[in-house]
């Protein structure tokens, strides 16, 4: 917290240092602060970015030449303001339900049923803890466990080394850390100019790479990870995309004999590859909650725990370390064979834009492989065992190939937008398989318009932008079927569809601007809806208020390996289950997230979110 104030303190001697007319500086400091339901203070986070940029005299065949940084420092103050929810306080003493006492019966966390191999409860106390799931709904039957939320530095249990590991600086202050992230951006631009006409655009350095011509969904988008714990889904992927040391090439052949203008990119991603931060138990914003997942899951591999409901489906159980859970993530080392790839074609012809995609790369998210080196709890004996869910983290390597339309249609004064790809290996999980995942092709889209109309009972004078767009998402490889006490399979959906619109007006010479922006998933049967207003107070101060809320059934059931038979006999539920076999017992946790989806899985965190910012 002094670092920032005292950086907000200089920032006017900074801003007044006698620079040369070819440096430009922007800088503003903000405040976001936001209130969630039944939570309280949910953010409250400042944010000091300096942009910075100074250009060069051209020299022989290079033209354009500029250096150009962004720097971003934020404090928020949640985790100090708000610590029994997020901060060093959160988390208490937990009960496990236990429905083979009775319907709604529990036991406290380390009393379950004692395997002949389980866990101390002095090396994993019964604090500081959360029961998974229990702020979307009661465990009902299922699987649940406890959680450690409590930042790492304060309780090491379910940190997953080099992955989910933040200390409370690093919560507090993201942009500290090993990876230099307060050098938001830093880069290089320069044009060599070709004798033909041709030129050769480079940009070198830290930096965003944007594909695509669509909002919000990531379709071609995806060279750079996404940091989804600054608030979920909801910010500009400007501000939340993670940058990364990339080489960008474009040779510009400008206009062809058929084409108005054509372009050739390369991409080389060169940096330590980083996954998407999916936020860590204990934070604000945790997408899916899967970073609640890992962590218990985590902590019960390193230190055992009691898990909900477990034996014969009904009793609350106690596991032992190395038995069940989430052993490590395998995080891929830097080497060229681990650095990403990309080639984009794209052209204009008259009112039609176009690209067309290639891209090699690893998944920024992370996938769940089963069948590691794990104990039997009932013999003791280490080996792999089928369908017993015990994981590492991986992230496969990925081939996508795709492109991107635009069209502007003169007559009805709308813009179509549309995006689409094909993405080889990626990885879903799957009870139907002994690895517990299998492997599968995918296509996504996105189609999109945007139009201006007038309303004139409302403003006469300036008219309002209506823009839509829907998502899809189809599994190719898609497996599921039904067993004996419920479906089994891969939890995601086959096919899905995600619904956007955004309407949004301007008054007082465009300096208040109210807008309204729905998302409605179609099989979660869930949506988000935000209404916020800018206001543009003057050249150097802006204000924006809003309320974001979502509607829906909230998290689904699914089935969650109870009844996998990875130790035969010991697991059967009757003499003839085949071991790794599962029966489709159902619960909510925990792969009935994948069903539920982002705005599913948030159904509790309806916010007040006003946001202050100042500009010099």
């Amino acid at each position: 917290m002094l670092k920032v104030a005292l950086g907000f303190a200089l920032l006017p001697v900074f801003q007044q240092s006698s620079f040369a007319e070819d440096v430009r500086v922007n800088t503003y400091i903000e405040n976001a602060t936001f209130f969630r339901k039944d939570v309280g203070l949910s953010k409250f986070r400042n944010t000091l970015q300096i942009e910075a940029e100074k250009t060069y005299k051209s020299s022989g065949a290079f033209s354009n030449v500029s250096l150009s940084g962004t720097f971003r420092l934020t404090y928020d103050g949640v985790y100090d303001l708000n610590d029994e929810d997020f901060g060093e306080k959160a988390g208490r003493a937990i009960s496990i339900e236990n429905i083979a006492a009775g319907p709604g019966s529990t036991v406290p966390f380390g009393e379950g049923l004692a395997l002949p191999f389980t866990f101390d409860n002095a090396n994993n106390p019964n604090e500081g803890l959360i029961v998974l799931g229990e702020q979307l709904h009661a465990t009902d039957g299922g699987v649940a466990m406890g959680v450690p939320v409590r930042p790492c530095d304060t309780d090491s249990r379910g940190c997953i080394n080099g992955y989910l590991d933040k200390d409370m600086q690093e919560l507090r202050s993201p942009e500290l850390n090993d990876r230099l992230d307060f050098i938001r951006e830093l880069y290089v631009d320069f044009d060599f100019n070709l004798d033909n006409g041709s030129i050769i655009s480079t940009r070198l350095g830290k930096q965003q790479v944007i594909w695509g011509r669509t909002d919000l969904f990531r379709v071609l988008d995806v060279i750079n990870p996404v940091d989804y714990s600054r608030n979920n889904i909801y910010d500009e992927l400007e501000d939340i995309r993670i940058p990364m040391w990339i080489l960008k090439t474009d040779y510009r052949m400008g206009a062809t004999e058929t084409f108005d203008d054509v372009n050739l990119q390369l991409i080389w991603n060169f940096d330590r590859f980083r996954p998407n931060d999916l936020g860590q138990c204990g934070q604000p914003n945790v997408i899916i909650d899967a970073g609640c997942f890992f962590r218990g899951m985590n902590s019960l591999w390193e230190n055992g725990g009691t898990v909900a409901n477990f034996a014969g489906g009904v009793a609350a159980t106690d596991f032992g370390p190395g038995q069940i859970g989430i052993r490590q993530a395998n995080l891929p080392s830097w080497s060229l064979s681990n650095s990403q790839v990309g080639l984009k074609f794209e052209g204009v012809l008259g009112d039609l834009g176009f690209s067309l995609n290639a891209l090699s790369y690893r998944s920024q998210m992370p996938s769940l492989r089963a069948n590691i080196q794990a104990q039997n709890a009932f013999t003791g004996e280490v080996g792999l065992w089928p369908a017993l869910i015990a994981f590492d983290i991986n992230f496969p390597r990925l081939t996508m190939l795709g492109g991107s339309m635009d069209y502007y249609s003169q007559g009805i004064d709308t813009v179509f937008r549309v995006e689409a790809s094909h993405t080889s290996g990626e990885e879903f999980g799957n009870t139907l398989r002994e690895d517990l995942y299998s492997e599968s092709d995918v296509v996504r889209y996105v189609l999109g318009a945007d139009k201006s109309i007038f309303i004139p009972f409302l403003n006469d004078k300036t008219a309002f932008l209506f823009s839509g767009q829907i998502f899809g998402q189809h599994i190719l490889d898609y497996e599921r079927e039904e067993r004996l006490l419920g479906t089994a399979g891969i939890p995601d959906w086959e096919e899905n569809w995600t619904a956007t619109l955004l309407i949004k007006g301007w008054w007082m010479n465009n300096r208040l601007s109210p807008q309204i922006l729905a998302a409605h998933d179609v099989r979660a049967s869930a949506t988000a809806v935000s209404l916020s207003v800018e206001w543009i107070v003057n050249d150097n101060f802006k204000f924006t208020g809003g309320v974001n809320f979502k509607l829906g059934t909230g998290a689904r059931k699914f089935d969650d390996c109870r009844t996998c038979n990875p130790w035969s006999p010991f697991t059967a539920s009757f003499p003839e289950h085949t071991p790794g076999s599962t029966l489709g017992l159902q619960g909510f946790e925990p792969l009935g997230r994948f069903q539920s989806g982002p705005i599913g899985m948030a159904q509790k965190e309806d916010e007040l979110q006003f946001t202050l910012r100042y500009s010099f």
